[in-house]
């Protein structure tokens, strides 16, 4: 079973994630920015769709890449893009183990479907 680890993590929802230990930070096992770590710790959201969706060496259907493409989405306000991203890693076929910064390992599809969940939460308290 792989074992993703998640850099950060807020309200539930999912900022990003790397093939590591768990006591391991970043990019671990993903060529730099394949998953737009750094731009996402840092913020820059538009960066790290741009670094997640031009990188061809991960597949379209990793658990981490689709998180962090809702992930990136959601905190720019676009909740039907983060929506699409969350719906498509909960249906992936393949599911990981994410550990997330704060120690908890779950599956990515519990994830997805946590930041799914938070997500409508957020827009139907608009």
């Amino acid at each position: 079973m792989k074992i993703l680890l998640l850099g950060a993590l807020v309200a539930g929802t999912i900022s990003v994630a790397a093939q590591a230990k768990p006591e391991a930070t970043g990019e671990i096992s993903y060529p730099k920015g394949s998953i737009g770590y750094e731009a996402l710790m840092r913020g820059d959201n538009a960066r790290a769709i741009s670094q997640i969706t031009t990188s061809a060496k991960i597949s379209k259907h990793d658990p981490a890449k689709l998180l962090n493409l809702g992930r990136a989405h959601a905190r720019m306000g676009q909740t039907e893009q983060a929506a699409a991203y969350f719906k498509a890693a909960m249906q992936a076929r393949d599911s990981v183990d994410l550990v997330l910064a704060d120690g908890r390992v779950m599956n990515s599809k519990v994830v997805a479907r946590e930041a799914f969940a938070n997500l409508q939460k957020r827009v139907a308290t608009r």
